[in-house]
């Protein structure tokens, strides 16, 4: 004979809020051990213990993610055209001397230096998540070329032959069919 569960509503109503209650006290563990940087590794009692370099690249990663966001801003360019502006308009009180053309040569020159690699920090992190999840659908699709996940690593050469491969591909494909005209509608 078959056992039923017991699906009954008051079972539902007694089981529900204790469920939920173990839920909220799990995720606020969870919580408090991120706030502290211990979540603990693969569900053992020890913290994960963090070196300096790994709290560092953390940090700057934070700081770049942040700087590129309000730096990327209309409202950096409008602060940066009204810093010029006031420079602009100051010339003619300082004798538009070397001294002054210095401020704004300097200026400029440390805040690109800074840029770079805060530039470049942002676009290695988009670039690489980007490859992640390209990657992943490559993984995932049934018939596609796993070889191609990690393209990235590959020398030039290999990827001049891949080029040249779906070169010849998009070429038959083209051959196969019939040009369409952006004005049809499919």
């Amino acid at each position: 004979m078959e056992k039923r569960a017991n699906y009954s509503l008051e079972a539902v109503k007694i089981n529900v809020p204790r469920t939920l209650s173990d839920l909220g006290r799990r995720a606020n563990v969870v919580a408090a051990a991120m706030k502290r940087r211990a979540m603990p590794l693969n569900n053992s009692k020890k913290p994960q213990e963090r070196d300096v370099f790994c709290r560092v690249r953390d940090g700057f990663r934070h700081f770049a993610h942040k700087s590129a966001a309000v730096l990327g801003s209309a409202w950096a360019f409008i602060g940066a055209i009204f810093i010029i502006a006031v420079w602009g308009l100051t010339g003619p009180a300082f004798h538009f001397s070397d001294t002054w053309q210095l401020i704004i040569n300097t200026g400029t020159t440390i805040v690109t230096f800074l840029m770079v690699f805060l530039i470049q920090n942002t676009q290695n992190r988009d670039a690489k998540a980007m490859h992640l999840k390209l990657d992943e659908l490559i993984r995932a699709i049934q018939g596609a070329r796993n070889r191609l996940v990690d393209l990235e690593k590959l020398s030039d050469d290999e990827l001049k032959k891949l080029e040249e491969q779906f070169t010849r591909v998009r070429n038959k494909a083209a051959e196969r069919e019939p040009e369409m005209n952006p004005d049809e509608e499919t």
